[in-house]
This record gives C-alpha cells, structure tokens and sequence, in this order.
C-alpha cells in the first residue's frame, strides 16, 4: 500500500525518537509544513525540541498537537521485526510509534495539505504544536511552548491531540477530557529498635496500618456525567532494614490520586492530611501535581470532530475522559476547546506495537474534515 499518509508516517517511524530524542522527526514535517507556506519556529528547552509552525494570521487558530517521542521499545529481540524498521503485515504497520503517535502526525499533515490545497485562503489560522517531551518529564516540551505564546499574547482557539483515543474500532472514542494526576511521597517516622524489645521502639509500620486502611476505604467523592470517581491508589510501600530482628525506624508510601473536576489537587491534600493527623502518626508529606484535569463539555470542536468522524466511518464516537494523562493538560490552561482522537489505542507501549493500514487515510479525511467544518 501507498499513500501520503502511510508513507510519511514509515519515514517518522523509522527516525528512533526515544524520549526526549526528536531524531530529525520535526525537521520532516517542519520542511513538509514550510512548503506549503508555514511559518516555521523552533523552540529548543534545555535537551527537548519543540515545533511551534503557523499558516495565517488570523482568527480562530486551530492547533494540531502532538509529540514525536516515543517510549523505551523494550527487548528487541522480543519484536517481531525491527521496531525503527516499519513492516508492513497482517494489515497492520509495526514499529515503535506506529500509533503513540506518528500515524497521528503524519495525518496532521496530510490533512493540512490536502485542506489548504482546497481552500488556500481560510477562515483564520493552522498551527502545530510538536514536542519530543511528552512521553518524558514533560517538563520542557508543550508546557513551555505553550508559556512562551501567552507571553507574547498569541491566543489558541481549537487543539486537537493526536493521542491514540480509539478503543475497539477506529473513531470510536474521542476524549474531551482528562482526570488530574496528584501523587504524593509520605514517610512516616517511628522509632527503630531490637525486634525483642519492641516497648523499646516505635513501629512505623503498625503506625501507618490504620491510617492506610482509612485512605483505601475512603471514596473522595462519586465522579460526575463527563469523570468517573476519583481513585487512590498505592505504587510502592518500603519500610525495614532488611533483617528480621530489627524495627524499622520509618516506613515510605509512594501513591496516586487520578482525580475528576470534583475535586482539586487541594482538597484532596487537606482530606489526607487530615486522615493522617487524625492517626496522630509523625510524618512528611512530599506532594507532585502532574496535572489538572480538563473538560470541554460542548462547543464548535466537539461538533465537528464528532461530525467529521461520522463522515468517515458512519459511526458516532462516545466522549470519554478516560485514561492517564497527556498534553492536553497543558494547552487546556491557555485553550477554551481541547479534543483528543487518534488511532486504536491496544497496542501503544507494548512490544510489536502497530496500527491498522486501513485507519491510516481515515485519520487524515477525520482531520482534514474537521478543518473544513471550522475554517472551510
């Protein structure tokens, strides 16, 4: 099979991007973008690079986002082919990033050439937002392009990201929204001492115990039409020297809140608090904001995302928040109207990760037609 789309989406397959390597990913569709009258900017953080491009001057802009980093491809010798060397059977394409994300990006650009080729004078302005930080800290990637517009008050209207969104068919799913990430680092502190004599010392551990049930029991509250309840989850729990005879002086808990817009990151920080307090344990609490979470419940996006995915594959795609975190966090801050949607999502991060052949073109008329109803 050949097309724009798939043959674009083999050569940034090929380009071995591990975060936060770009691998020359953004020089291929910046040169790509450029011919068809982009303006072109790069943006360099600290080891990140990052695209900022943009056709038109005027209003409304429409943002494609996405990242050119991929992810660690595990044991290669567990891959059924080389994962930078795309393969093509069974109807799939393989390799790493076939679908996190750069089916996504070469369909950014397809659409954008064939939509401007079409209406080369729009109804306002196309950007893309490319990071190859967002499968990394995400700490210098979309996070700082997107500060660096706000401070030179260049506004965002529409963003579609191009995460992987679909779940069982292609266009089923796109996410309007996404749950915050709240983790926290807590050591609580006893006293160590001889396992023999334990009037002697204080067991952070046992300290900790009833507290922890509390925190698993608790439900932080019942989620809402568009997020389902908010979740606390423990990821590492470490205490002891590693002997038997001896009690530990202090006990770590590592845990996560995936949380909905019924709560914030700090009332979900006065209710543990207030749990521990109530144990009276002696403790340090370390607090990480990965995200907030966002919603775009209805508007002119929604709309024609949702209108141009009828167009392509007869079906009418559910709206779900579901999932962890992206970069869309970040836009939401500076971007009334926020959309994900991309490729079937099953086999992102995994070994022999691929995407279908068959949804490659579609992504692209899903892309281009939402152009056409916004700015055609």
């Amino acid at each position: 099979m050949s097309n724009p789309t798939f043959d674009l989406a083999i050569q940034l397959i090929k380009q071995a991007s591990v975060t936060p390597e770009d691998a020359d990913c953004q020089q291929i569709i910046a040169h790509r973008l450029e011919r068809i009258g982009f303006q072109i900017e790069h943006m360099r953080f600290e080891d990140v690079d990052n695209l900022w491009a943009r056709f038109g001057e005027s209003g409304p802009v429409l943002v494609f986002a996405g990242h050119t980093d991929v992810v660690p491809t595990g044991p290669v010798d567990r891959w059924q082919s080389d994962p930078f060397m795309p393969e093509l059977r069974d109807g799939h394409l393989y390799g790493r990033g076939a679908a996190d994300m750069k089916a996504s990006l070469a369909a950014f650009v397809t659409a954008t050439e064939d939509f401007l080729a079409m209406h080369p004078a729009p109804r306002g302005s196309i950007a893309f937002l490319i990071t190859s930080d967002e499968e990394g800290p995400a700490r210098n990637g979309t996070v700082k392009v997107i500060e660096t517009l706000k401070a030179r008050g260049e506004a965002i209207d529409y963003c579609i990201v191009g995460e992987p969104t679909s779940a069982e068919h292609f266009g089923d799913t796109i996410k309007n929204g996404r749950r915050g990430s709240l983790s926290g680092h807590l050591v609580v502190h006893g006293v160590q001492g001889h396992i023999a004599y334990p009037h002697l010392a204080k067991n952070p551990i046992h300290l900790l115990a009833p507290a922890l049930a509390e925190l698993a029991g608790t439900v932080w509250d019942h989620g809402n039409a568009y997020f389902p309840p908010t979740t606390w989850q423990v990821s590492n729990i470490h205490g002891g020297t590693g002997a038997t005879n001896v009690i530990p002086g202090t006990a770590e808990l590592m845990f996560n809140f995936r949380f909905s817009t019924e709560n914030t990151a700090d009332t979900l920080k006065q209710k543990v608090h207030a749990i521990l307090d109530a144990h009276g344990l002696e403790y340090e609490l370390d607090w990480t904001l990965n995200g907030e979470p966002f919603l775009t419940d209805h508007g002119a996006l929604i709309d024609a995302i949702r209108g141009a995915v009828e167009d392509v594959t007869g079906h009418t795609p559910q709206l779900n928040t579901t999932g962890g975190t992206s970069d869309g966090r970040f836009i939401a801050k500076h971007c009334p109207e926020v959309v994900e949607f991309g490729p079937i999502n099953k086999t992102i991060h995994k070994l022999n990760e691929c995407v279908a052949v068959e949804d490659i073109p579609k992504l692209s008329a899903v892309y281009r037609r939402t152009l056409e109803r916004l700015l055609g």
